[in-house]
């Protein structure tokens, strides 16, 4: 099982729309029974962001992480979404 992390800066408000996108997507495409999604604040994730095997942010995240954060942006505007989904697949290795 695959982990994915999505964070905002308070993980409430667009986290919750980038899960329930990703969420759809998932189910979707038939990978929703190998990833399980957790949602939190990107404050709550930094010094664990190596316990997930991706994480999808919709803000801004410290430099020193953000080789391992997928751009979630995206998700909330609309363009671009397909390529927040390829980075998704790859990383989980879906």
């Amino acid at each position: 099982m695959k982990t994915l992390m999505i964070v905002c800066g308070t993980g409430i408000a667009t986290s919750t729309i980038a899960t329930g996108k990703i969420k759809s997507w998932l189910d979707k495409d038939g990978f929703a029974n190998q990833v399980t999604m957790y949602q939190s604040k990107i404050s709550d994730v930094i010094n664990s962001i190596d316990d997930y095997d991706a994480v999808v942010s919709t803000t801004i995240v410290p430099e020193n992480i953000k080789n391992k954060v997928i751009n979630g942006v995206p998700l909330l505007t609309g363009i671009g979404v397909d390529q927040v989904y390829k980075e998704i697949k790859d990383k989980l290795a879906l």
